[in-house]
């Protein structure tokens, strides 16, 4: 009888295996769907602007004024360009912090507060006041007046031995609740034609954008969207929830605050800039999230602002070329999010 010799090897589950990694996508196709729809994105973004920058330009292309018209155009895409970084990235953020994919900034509301403080100027100072309430000063204003009701309401709530997130919320509809009553009570009592006026000026929109604007709101934008990519880690774990964050030595409170205050200051600077658009971030994070399959904010981040930016550009480049209905951009934006935040609601049975 013959006896062969064998190795018995006894495999160690305890010891890592070398092959695994935490990686942001679950493998190398996924990775590279990622880097060519964001490219595609990025691309038709540009030709969109292209487009709305010199297609069907009245002036002929030898024409001295044929640059100046081109520059005009361009103070539009400058302010597509901010309001899609700051919608973008504040809804990303804010939906992070809150461990919630379906409510939106606008709950703390910054539309409100805005269409407040210009109804109020036409209410309590005429219309001459208020066709002259341009500027840096008033622009500034408006975004700090609304910075500092976030961080009174975050200082509020989120401070002290009873702080809760949900809490913060619910007070912020409250407020925002409050004060479009406020505006619609004031607006009711207006003249027929400061009434008109004052609509024109309520309808989220780029052509709002003053350029005077752009040197106060560029640098702030620049400035805190790079504080928010470069606490995109923080982001990740954020979003685990609290105690997860918590138990992996994330200051949870301390981080929700700086978070918050950062997402406040975006959404100040776009709606004192265009004006409100309360689902267009909704609309875009949805999408990101769909196109971007992964939790790694350092790549849902760039995504957003390419979706964001491709779905202004084309839109106005839709509508006033091919529709010639340049005024109703932003309300077929609000209301296709409107939709898709109604579907999610559905499909989701559940805030």
């Amino acid at each position: 009888m013959e006896y062969t010799n064998k190795k018995i090897v006894k495999i160690d589950s305890s010891l890592p295996n070398k092959n695994r990694a935490a990686k942001a996508f679950r493998s190398k196709k996924e990775e590279k769907r990622y880097w060519i729809l964001l490219t595609t994105l990025i691309g038709l973004g540009v030709l969109s602007s292209v487009g709305l920058l010199v297609y069907n330009n009245p002036v002929p292309v030898d024409s001295p004024s044929y640059i100046p018209v081109v520059k005009r155009r361009m103070v539009a895409i400058v302010a597509m360009i901010i309001a899609a970084i700051c919608q973008s990235l504040a809804t990303v953020a804010f939906q992070s912090v809150t461990n919630n994919r379906v409510i939106t900034p606008s709950l703390l509301g910054f539309e409100a507060l805005y269409s407040t403080i210009h109804t109020g100027t036409m209410f309590f100072f005429g219309a001459s006041v208020f066709i002259g309430y341009s500027g840096t000063g008033p622009f500034l204003l408006q975004v700090v007046v609304m910075v500092l009701m976030c961080l009174i309401l975050y200082g509020w709530l989120l401070s002290g031995k009873y702080g809760n997130l949900q809490l913060m919320l619910l007070v912020g509809i409250i407020i925002g609740t409050g004060l479009r009553s406020l505006s619609t009570f004031m607006r009711k009592l207006l003249a027929p034609a400061e009434f008109d006026i004052l609509q024109a000026k309520l309808f989220g929109s780029v052509n709002n954008a003053d350029p005077e604007y752009f040197s106060i709101a560029i640098p702030i934008v620049i400035i805190v969207a790079l504080l928010l990519l470069a606490y995109s880690k923080n982001l990740n774990v954020l979003s685990l929830g609290k105690d997860i964050s918590s138990s992996l030595g994330v200051n949870h409170q301390f981080s929700i605050i700086y978070v918050l205050v950062l997402v406040s200051i975006l959404m100040s600077v776009s709606t004192a800039l265009v004006g409100p658009l309360t689902f267009f971030g909704f609309l875009v994070a949805t999408l990101s999230y769909q196109l971007a399959p992964t939790y790694d904010h350092r790549y849902i981040f760039p995504m957003a602002l390419a979706t964001g930016f491709l779905i202004l550009t084309g839109s106005y480049f839709i509508m006033n070329h091919v529709f010639n209905a340049q005024g109703v951009v932003s309300i077929i934006i609000e209301i296709v999010g409107g939709l898709t935040f109604l579907i999610i609601i559905l499909k989701r049975k559940t805030l």
